[in-house]
């Protein structure tokens, strides 16, 4: 489904972004992959960037081929970084290279934002996610904190609350639906990834416990990069503006339990 397919790929020295650019190159992509630190084995062809500040984007942008058929937003870190960091490149940066690249991406093209299960409070927080989706450029990060009262510690889960309004929001701009460019979002749950570890630290082990206890197990970047190669490809064409759970059912899951769903 991606033959001859262009596929930029952020985060792909590690985890999903990884698994994402194997697969689409062996599904036929032509793959690029970023990240700020070099792979251990090469996939297609690979830029050293850094997506956490507004001259990192730009020298990834101006780097970059025309005629890209679809990005995958996958870099992102944990939150251990504090909240500053976290919404720089969670957010922030993301949203400033996929507006960059907007005339760079094909007509008919894809972007695929990796969100997270912990994004899922959006809707109790539609106020201040909206109003931080909207903002432009790279906000001064303590104004930032001290206008919007993020605690330090929950800048993972905002940023990923940000990013599921702004994929909403961005797949009715001019600058992407003027040409057909499909912006989607994939939240995952816990995932085996390199900074699940992190993810224990941040969120707090008896959290993670429960999301992996109530699907099973935790899942791999090999269940979650086929979702994202779907969004990517024709198959998926007329999918624009969602968000696809790829958990093993815990969005599910901790829906019923919140609406009450199950009771009889």
């Amino acid at each position: 489904m991606l033959f001859g397919k262009i596929i930029v790929v952020t985060g792909v020295a590690s985890g999903i972004g990884q698994r994402t650019a194997e697969l689409a190159a062996h599904m036929g992509a032509d793959v690029i992959g970023i990240d700020v630190v070099k792979p251990s084995h090469s996939i297609g062809t690979f830029l050293q960037g850094d997506i956490s500040t507004q001259a990192g984007v730009d020298e990834i942008v101006n780097a970059l081929p025309d005629g890209i058929d679809a990005l995958c937003n996958v870099a992102g870190v944990s939150g251990a970084g504090g909240a500053a960091l976290t919404l720089a490149i969670n957010f922030f940066g993301l949203k400033a290279l996929s507006e960059g690249l907007a005339n760079k991406i094909r007509t008919g093209g894809s972007i695929i934002n990796v969100a997270s299960m912990a994004g899922y409070g959006w809707r109790e927080n539609t106020q201040r996610a909206s109003a931080m989706a909207k903002l432009s450029g790279f906000p001064e990060p303590s104004k930032l904190m001290e206008d919007f009262a993020i605690p330090n510690e929950l800048g993972y889960p905002i940023s990923k609350e940000i990013l599921l309004v702004w994929t909403m929001l961005a797949a009715h701009q001019p600058m992407f639906k003027s040409r057909n460019i499909r912006v989607n979002a994939v939240s995952p749950g816990p995932v085996e990834t390199p900074i699940l570890t992190q993810f224990r630290q941040v969120l707090g082990d008896q959290r993670v416990n429960s999301d992996v206890d109530r699907v099973g197990r935790a899942g791999t970047p090999a269940d979650i990069a086929p979702v994202i190669l779907f969004l990517c490809s024709d198959a998926a064409r007329w999918v624009n503006g969602n968000n696809i759970a790829a958990d093993g059912g815990l969005e599910a899951s901790v829906t019923v339990e919140a609406l009450g769903l199950s009771k009889t």
